[in-house]
């Protein structure tokens, strides 16, 4: 009597619990404490634990230390046991939870809805030896029952819920930003317990978003690269983390835009709920992601053509090398923000920096850059789009992104343009295209450019020396006597130079000039310049430079040239200084250096001579 009189007494506590509750949305931990009261008043039971069963795991409702359940297989040889000794269903819920002294087994319509785990009492222990203890467990399993149907209503709302507000979001933006966080934050909220992430295929954008990453073949696994493919979703037993991986793939109408991935203990299973509400996340983010691609393509492709619009409309004006170089440096960087640039141009096979490089591609560090990119360009006239820069040398670098155009003139690699930025796959294949289209429109501008300066470069120096030309030194003289306050000219002439082409020939004539005019220019480096005047004839100008500077450097001219020269020959000079305080002009000073040649070649030839201060 004592035992029906509790069970009638728990039956009508449980029924009041309801009706006075059941307007009011309460959590399984709070059905669980109000029914931890009843225990307490009925049995003196105070410690007690409900395992709810979710996809054929068992979670405790109360604490977090076993986060990631414990498997309904590890126990299901075990539930149908009864008040054996020894109990095994209750021996290995003991690693779990010490206090464990018998358990009741919650089913509802041939599966188990979750395992109460109840603490050992007198009172309990000689209930449980009668019949009303499988009534109890009966009535429990019916409430819970009910209760479950309805957390899963609930949580059939929470979902929709979800879905619906994140498809309010993705209505309402076309920033990728914000598309990417609501859709990282929804799955947060519907799987707290599980770690997700996005993996974004190549060609979007870098967005530093917590929990994106990019999509990489050679890393991903072979599941997530089969839903990327084939744009099924596919759920991957990952023993080697200790998880068991959803990868669904996020769609649009024209493509697979990346994989979302969601990591659960290895033993969760997926109800048929919860995929399709991924399926249904996944589906509605991958079409916001596109519109919101193509809205920004768009603007980017109208931004473009301005971009390349403006480019050849400044390169069709009348601008130099340098400038042209120092227009396209500052598009560059307007365009792609790069760490660096560099403009590289071919000279005598060799690329050598240019103007609108930066500092970085002057240092030892840039020559990994530099020998890898010439090495390319040696084979190939194809440009270089490199996401991680480190992975291709097998080192580590400092720039990692990479994206390399060459200058093609008449079919030939004539130069590039390199841009780098620190963080791996920074450039996107748009921009790529971009700087292609750039780089090309502006080739065609530099190639007239370097034939200008070619043919300028013919006009201004003496074929065969190599020396500047009379009318190149006739104007660089002149400018010189309008800027500067002081300056020498020498003349020189090759001593006997006809007996040298009669007795020898004009080949060893011609080889004697260029190696007179090599040493001429290796003597004077960037003190002044040296010309050829005509014949056996050469000039030296040294602005600035007066005429004790002037007699130094052709004493020294005048000593080397026979230890150079095979058959050896002599020089004979004169030379002519001007100052800005006298009246001298251009010609005045012409006609004093060859007086001063002249006087040199009659006095003995073999030494140089000063105007109006005749020394040797």
């Amino acid at each position: 009597m004592r035992n029906l009189q509790i069970m009638q007494s728990i039956k009508c506590q449980l029924l009041d619990l309801w009706i006075k509750n059941a307007g009011k949305p309460l959590t399984a931990i709070e059905y669980l404490e109000l029914f931890n009261g009843v225990m307490l008043r009925e049995f003196n039971i105070k410690k007690i634990e409900y395992l709810n069963a979710e996809n054929d795991v068992l979670y405790p409702l109360t604490t977090s230390d076993i986060s990631n359940g414990i498997p309904c297989t590890s126990l299901a040889p075990h539930l149908e046991q009864r008040h054996r000794s020894p109990h095994l269903l209750i021996e290995t819920l003991k690693r779990y939870f010490e206090y464990a002294g018998d358990v009741l087994v919650l089913k509802g319509n041939g599966e188990i809805l979750g395992i109460l785990i109840i603490e050992d009492t007198p009172i309990w222990n000689s209930f449980a030896q009668t019949p009303y203890v499988a009534d109890l467990e009966k009535l429990l399993s019916d409430m819970f029952r009910v209760i479950k149907n309805s957390w899963k209503n609930t949580y059939e709302k929470k979902l929709n819920r979800e879905l619906f507000e994140m498809t309010e979001v993705f209505h309402s933006t076309m920033d990728i930003n914000h598309i990417l966080e609501a859709m990282i934050h929804g799955v947060k909220r519907i799987f707290p317990k599980f770690n997700s992430k996005l993996i974004l295929s190549n060609d979007q954008d870098r967005r530093g978003i917590e929990n994106v990453y990019v999509f990489d073949y050679l890393l991903e696994r072979p599941s997530t690269i089969e839903a990327f493919v084939s744009g099924e979703m596919t759920i991957d037993h990952a023993s080697d983390i200790d998880s068991r991986l959803l990868n669904a793939p996020i769609k649009g109408k024209q493509g697979i835009y990346g994989v979302l991935q969601i990591f659960t203990p290895i033993d969760y299973r997926f109800s048929p709920r919860e995929k399709k509400f991924i399926q249904h996340l996944t589906q509605i983010s991958g079409n916001a992601l596109e519109n919101a691609k193509l809205y920004h393509q768009s603007h980017r492709l109208v931004s473009d053509l301005q971009l390349i619009n403006e480019t050849s409309q400044r390169l069709n004006m009348k601008l130099n090398k340098e400038e042209i170089l120092s227009f396209l440096t500052k598009q560059l960087n307007k365009s792609f923000t790069p760490s660096e640039i560099c403009f590289a141009l071919l000279d005598d096979d060799q690329f050598q920096n240019a103007k609108g490089t930066s500092a970085f591609f002057y240092q030892e560090e840039a020559r990994v850059y530099k020998n890898y990119i010439a090495k390319h360009f040696a084979s190939s006239t194809d440009p270089l789009f490199v996401a991680e820069f480190d992975s291709l040398i097998e080192q580590k670098v400092a720039y990692n992104s990479m994206m390399v155009v060459p200058i093609i003139i008449r079919e030939k690699v004539q130069g590039y343009c390199a841009i780098l930025h620190l963080d791996p796959y920074y450039f996107s294949f748009d921009s790529f295209k971009l700087m292609q289209s750039l780089i090309r429109h502006s080739s065609l501008a530099i190639s007239n450019i370097l034939l200008r300066e070619q043919l300028q470069e013919m006009v201004d120096r003496d074929y065969l020396t190599k020396l500047y030309a009379r009318k190149y030194l006739d104007r660089y003289v002149e400018n010189s006597m309008e800027e500067d306050e002081y300056g020498a000219f020498v003349l020189l002439d090759i001593d006997n130079f006809k007996m040298i082409n009669d007795t020898f020939g004009h080949q060893t004539g011609d080889f004697i000039l260029k190696t007179i005019g090599n040493q001429l220019q290796l003597s004077i480096q960037d003190q002044g310049i040296c010309a050829r005047w005509g014949g056996e004839e050469m000039a030296i100008y040294l602005p600035n430079k007066d005429a004790n500077d002037a007699i130094e450097i052709v004493r020294k001219i005048i000593k080397l040239i026979p230890n150079v020269t095979e058959p050896s020959v002599t020089l004979s000079s004169g030379i002519a200084e001007w100052h800005n305080d006298l009246d001298l002009t251009y010609q005045h000073l012409l006609k004093n250096a060859d007086i001063a040649l002249y006087e040199a070649k009659n006095s003995g030839k073999n030494r140089y001579c000063l105007f109006q201060s005749i020394s040797s």
